[in-house]
């Protein structure tokens, strides 16, 4: 089976005979039908019946068009793509792969806002920590952002370790809580689990299976089964929650000067060990463009720690 075989086929399914499908194709009827038939015999089924009206597709031989038609449009992909990096320079590629942070995105669109490349390709993805690991493992993104915790990092370390990726601490933070500015508990300087105890917990929702070591919320005893649970997918829709209702998650706290809208505030959660934030890599230098994302995610992530900082204690931001 060639190319030039499926698209003799195409065509004759578009003209509605071998004679006009020849015609359009320059070539001759004798040599189409030839071809057809050579490829009817390779498969052992029967693509089309020919009469003088013309010809009609066999089930077998439609099933077999939509197929063939799915083929050559993968080809002229394929051609268009290295055809196109033949003739001029390769647009420079890079993705990164995040848990829910908006340093993250800040620093991505620092990165778009820079960018002096005439053609590239950038894509950013949010997911879970699983997710994040899988496509850095897999070189769908060329660095992941994710978290560790003294519950966590025994376990996830691990797992790198056996997937051959590297763990880069970026910064220690104290896990927070988010919740409504107007809420009741929003006027404490710090909150304790207890404190929480009847408030509806958001959480992002994960894979059946995935153990609460990949979970980007700061683990605590008392969330293991909480009785008014709230399960979103993104990060827009967790802050929207929190906005208009009294419920409360838990994670690294930090919030962008770019994205905060004032709705939602944080306050630290006393007694809880720090939030490690760092980013992952397969076992090999950066590129340049992986290096370049990787400074403006260091200065993205301090403007959001000055901007949380300073959002909790009004009074020592001022000093």
């Amino acid at each position: 089976m060639t190319f030039q075989q499926l698209e003799y086929v195409v065509e004759i399914s578009k003209c509605g005979s071998i004679n006009k499908a020849a015609q359009k194709l320059f070539l001759s009827q004798s040599g189409i039908s030839t071809a057809v038939r050579e490829l009817e015999g390779e498969l052992g089924i029967t693509l089309l019946t020919r009469s003088n009206r013309g010809v009609e597709f066999t089930p077998e031989g439609k099933e077999f068009l939509s197929y063939a038609v799915s083929l050559l449009e993968q080809k002229r992909q394929i051609e268009g793509l290295y055809g196109e990096a033949r003739n001029s320079a390769a647009p420079v590629q890079f993705s990164v792969s995040s848990q829910r942070y908006p340093f993250v995105s800040d620093a991505f669109l620092r990165l778009l806002r820079t960018a002096e490349e005439n053609r590239f390709r950038f894509g950013m993805r949010e997911t879970g920590m699983d997710g994040v690991i899988d496509d850095v493992y897999d070189h769908r993104a060329d660095v992941g952002i994710i978290c560790l915790t003294d519950l966590t990092e025994r376990i996830i370390r691990k797992l790198l370790e056996a997937r051959e990726l590297d763990f880069h601490e970026l910064a220690a933070v104290s896990p927070c809580v988010y919740l409504r500015q107007g809420h009741p508990l929003a006027s404490l300087p710090s909150l304790t689990e207890e404190d929480l105890d009847g408030y509806p917990y958001v959480a992002f929702e994960h894979d059946q299976g995935v153990a609460s070591d990949f979970f980007e919320e700061y683990p605590m005893a008392t969330l293991k089964k909480p009785a008014k649970y709230i399960s979103v997918n993104n990060r827009g829709a967790a802050m929207a929650v929190l906005a208009v209702t009294d419920a409360f998650t838990t994670g690294s706290g930090l919030l962008s000067r770019e994205q905060a809208d004032g709705r939602v505030v944080t306050i630290p959660l006393v007694g809880k060990t720090s939030i490690h934030l760092g980013w992952i890599h397969v076992r090999s230098r950066p590129a340049p463009m992986t290096e370049r994302f990787l400074q403006l995610l260091e200065e993205a992530l301090a403007d959001a720690i000055a901007f949380t900082r300073g959002m909790q204690d009004p009074g020592a931001a001022a000093h």
